[in-house]
C-alpha cells in the first residue's frame, strides 16, 4: 500500500481487481458524478472520491453534510445482469466491506467470530455504521436503468474521519473524537481493498448467505428491543436479524413475524417508548 502521506489513492487489492479512482478537489456528490459517468457509458468498477463534498445526500433526500479531512467517496458498480433484487444486497456488502476498512486502518484486525460483538464499529440496519450510539457513517446505494437496457449502482460513503458536522453534532461521532488516527486517504485504500474482497465473495448475489452471516455479525440491537417508524405506522418487538433479502424481521409482542424493507430504526428505551 503507498505512503500515507500520499493522499487519495486505492489499495494493492482493488488495483489488481481493475478498480480505478478519480479524485476531486470539490464536488457537489460523489455519488451524482459517479451516475452521471455511468449515463456517458462507464461500467466500472470505479471510485469517485471528494476532499470536500458540497451537497452529499443521504437516504429518503436528507443532506448529508462533510467536513475537510472526511471521507467522501462512491464506487460504481457493474450491475448489468445482475437482478433489483440482488443489487439491493449490495449495501450490506457496502457495510461488512466499511466496517471491515475501519478496523484495519484504526489497528483492530477483522473476523468473523462471535467476539464481533465487542467491536467498536457496528452495523445498523440498513446503512449506517455506529461507534456506541452514534452515527460514524453512512452508506447511500443508487441504481438506474439506462439505456440499451444497461443498469447501473452507485454505492456511495460518508465516514466522519476528522470531525462532526454541525448539522450532527447532537448525534454523531468521528473517529478523531472518539481517539483513532487515521486519515480519509488510508481508510479509501482499506475500504476499496475490502470492497473488492467482499464483493468477491458476495458473487453477484449468489453468495450473499455468507454476507448475511458477516453483517449479523456487527449488527447493533441485535435480539434487543427495536421500533421501527415505516411511513406513519410503527412496528415494535424484537430485533431478530435480517432475512435472505436483507429485509429487518421483528417478532413483534403478539408472537407474529414481520418484515421491513425500509424505516427509520430505533434501539433501547426509544424501541419501547409508547
Amino acid at each position: 500500500m503507498a505512503d500515507l502521506s500520499t493522499g487519495y489513492r486505492l489499495g494493492s487489492g482493488a488495483r489488481d481487481s481493475g478498480h480505478r479512482l478519480h479524485v476531486h478537489d470539490r464536488l457537489g456528490s460523489t455519488n451524482a458524478e459517479a451516475m452521471a459517468l455511468a449515463r456517458a457509458g462507464e461500467a466500472g468498477p470505479l471510485w469517485i472520491a471528494a476532499r470536500r463534498q458540497e451537497a452529499g445526500r443521504g437516504r429518503r433526500g436528507n443532506v448529508w453534510d462533510s467536513v475537510p479531512g472526511n471521507l467522501a467517496a462512491s464506487v460504481l458498480w457493474p450491475a448489468t445482469g445482475i437482478e433489483p433484487e440482488q443489487l439491493a444486497t449490495l449495501g450490506f456488502v457496502a457495510g461488512v466491506a466499511l466496517t471491515e476498512a475501519l478496523d484495519a486502518a484504526c489497528g483492530t484486525a477483522p473476523d468473523v467470530t462471535e467476539a464481533g460483538a465487542e467491536r467498536p464499529f457496528r452495523l445498523k440496519w440498513p446503512n449506517d455504521v455506529l461507534i456506541g450510539s452514534a452515527k460514524l457513517a453512512g452508506i447511500l446505494l443508487e441504481t438506474e436503468t439506462l439505456p440499451g437496457r444497461r443498469r447501473a449502482v452507485v454505492i456511495g460513503f460518508g465516514v466522519n474521519v476528522a470531525g462532526v458536522p454541525a448539522t450532527q453534532i447532537d448525534r454523531a461521532a468521528s473517529l478523531a473524537g472518539s481517539g483513532y488516527v487515521t486519515d480519509a486517504g488510508a481508510l479509501l485504500a482499506h475500504l476499496s481493498d475490502r470492497f473488492a474482497a467482499v464483493a468477491s465473495a458476495w458473487d453477484r448475489g449468489r453468495g450473499f448467505a455468507g454476507i448475511r452471516q458477516r453483517w449479523l455479525a456487527r449488527a447493533a440491537g441485535l435480539g434487543g428491543p427495536i421500533a421501527v417508524e415505516t411511513g406513519t405506522v410503527t412496528l415494535r418487538g424484537r430485533f431478530d436479524g435480517i432475512d435472505e433479502g436483507g429485509r429487518l424481521v421483528i417478532h413483534a409482542p403478539d408472537d407474529t413475524r414481520h418484515t421491513v424493507t425500509a424505516g427509520e430504526v430505533h434501539f433501547g428505551t426509544a424501541a419501547t417508548a409508547a
